[in-house]
């Protein structure tokens, strides 16, 4: 049932599972959950489905636009309809023992999630949200702002510049840059014939020569350490036969003629080895100086390409300033005499400076306004100072309620929703000092002023209060018989569901009963 609804409602199972989990495992298919409630005089059905996917919104029979994204639709659901989401659902309509999270197990900022929706005040965090948004476009504007501004300066730096070398500029100067660009050309030709025009592929082939000679060198390393282990076992054996004269194995004798015969063998083969090792030796060393030959190769090439780069570097840079006074040069030719056009020009510049200068002022202020705002929708602003008018009557109802439970403790929830729970008036503890009845207790106090605080500020306004399981739970006699009483105040229009594997506990206390069985591996309303 809490499954049924809770996928209904929200789109995810009540408990800590998977929605395609939900659909039946004989059908594998063909889900689908409706629900219909009233919201003062407008009749809903929601219909959800998996295997095929549905979801509906009916308001008065017609059906609720469904142009918008899944995700969007179901914003519709919970901010404009139910005005509840997932979270507060499990505080204030269901209290269940499977994946429900009591308030008092949930982490400071869920807890603040909870009562921000209690109290209807998330609208400041949408604020923020916006407020963010038009932050992070501010920003942008500030920076494309102060880059503009920047830019106009160098222009109007290099137009004073300018307008400054055409106020003296003569012959001379152009002589100079003449001359200059003659003498570069002459760098550059120097520069041409100092490069040597060095092949860096052939680079590539020396260190693939170096990568084969250290492989080699590798192996033969590695002959030369097979052949000294040999060497070692038969220096071994040669010491074994010299040694004895009785087999440690089987106490026969050894004669003279095999000891002779095994130890020539064993001094023959060792020869033998040490003969392949002088090889070895002899080739190890023509491969190191292979290397060595190779790698001064690499050294001396790896160098000539660096001078070269450097050349490069040089006759580029030649050019890059060949260019800068080519241009100077044609400036000159076709601009000397036009002083008051380029000042006319930086006028130009100067009056674009002082309108962005003022634009600039402007997103200062408008910067300054928004931190004040941003910090007015912060956690510690204007959305605790509305919280905090609302914490003594959040404790005075936690504490009523405790009292007709039965568990005389003061209970108290500071602004940062840390609780401290005095027993005995006297002693301070923390929620998790409890028992689980006790805990129980707490649980069902806040459920119940939760629902009196969202009534209070219309924020929640639900007769639906489902209890699963809780009187199977931590209660004793007496917490069942308190919850009943608090369940008797409630007004008549509240429908109490109670889910619970124990009838006989409750039996009578209740006006119907609806009995679940499971047939052929559905369950059915006995």
């Amino acid at each position: 049932m809490l499954d049924a609804l809770s996928f209904a409602l929200f789109g995810k199972a009540h408990r800590n599972i998977n929605k395609n989990q939900l659909v039946n495992s004989i059908n594998a298919k063909g889900m689908v959950v409706e629900v219909e409630f009233s919201v003062g005089p407008s009749d809903y059905k929601i219909v959800r489905g998996v295997k095929p996917t549905k979801f509906e919104i009916w308001k008065d029979n017609f059906l609720i636009n469904q142009d918008s994204h899944n995700k969007e639709y179901q914003r519709i659901l919970e901010q404009n309809i139910l005005k509840l989401n997932h979270k507060s659902f499990h505080q204030i309509v269901v209290l269940g023992s499977s994946s429900f999270i009591p308030f008092m197990q949930l982490v400071a900022q869920h807890r603040r999630d909870v009562i921000e929706d209690l109290l209807d005040i998330n609208v400041f965090s949408k604020m923020n949200g916006i407020l963010k948004e038009r932050v992070s476009i501010l920003k942008e504007k500030d920076r494309a702002s102060r880059s503009e501004i920047e830019l106009i300066e160098e222009k109007i730096k290099n137009q004073k510049k300018y307008v400054d070398k055409l106020k003296q500029l003569g012959q001379e100067q152009k002589e100079d840059r003449r001359k200059e660009i003659a003498l570069l050309n002459e760098q550059i030709d120097a520069l041409m014939l100092e490069k040597s025009n060095v092949d860096e592929s052939s680079l590539d082939e020396y260190k693939t020569q170096i990568i084969n000679l250290n492989k080699k060198v590798r192996e033969v390393e590695k002959f030369d350490h097979q052949f000294k282990v040999k060497q070692k076992e038969l220096n071994k054996d040669i010491l074994f036969y010299k040694d004895n004269t009785t087999c440690p194995t089987c106490d026969q004798n050894i004669s003279d003629e095999l000891k002779d015969d095994k130890t020539q063998k064993a001094s023959t083969k060792w020869d033998e080895l040490e003969e392949g090792r002088h090889v070895a030796s002899a080739n190890l060393n023509t491969l190191n100086g292979q290397l060595d030959q190779v790698e001064l190769v690499i050294v001396d090439l790896q160098k000539k390409i660096n001078e070269e780069y450097q050349t490069n570097v040089k006759i580029q840079q030649a050019q890059g300033r060949i260019g800068q006074l080519l241009e100077e040069l044609s400036r000159f030719e076709t601009e000397t005499g036009s002083v008051e056009e380029s000042t006319e020009q930086l006028n130009d510049y100067m009056s674009e400076h002082s309108r962005l200068k003022d634009e600039r002022m402007t997103l200062v202020d408008d910067s300054a306004y928004n931190a004040v705002i941003t910090e007015l929708l912060k956690d510690t602003g204007i959305k605790t100072k509305i919280i905090k008018q609302y914490l003594p009557v959040i404790n005075n109802l936690v504490n009523k309620y405790l009292q007709v439970l039965d568990f005389y403790v003061s209970f108290h929830l500071d602004d940062t929703f840390k609780e401290s729970i005095r027993s005995r008036y006297r002693d301070v503890f923390s929620y998790d000092s409890f028992s689980e009845g006790e805990k129980q207790r707490i649980d069902l106090a806040l459920l119940f002023t939760w629902r009196m605080i969202a009534k209070m500020k219309n924020s929640v306004a639900t007769n639906l209060l489902i209890l699963d399981e809780t009187f199977d739970s931590s209660l004793d006699a007496d917490g069942v018989d308190n919850l009943t009483k608090i369940l008797e105040t409630l007004d008549e229009e509240t429908r109490v569901f109670v889910i619970s594997h124990k009838g006989e506990l409750l039996e009578g206390k209740f006006d119907d009963k609806i009995e679940f069985v499971k047939s052929k591996n559905f369950s059915k309303i006995a």
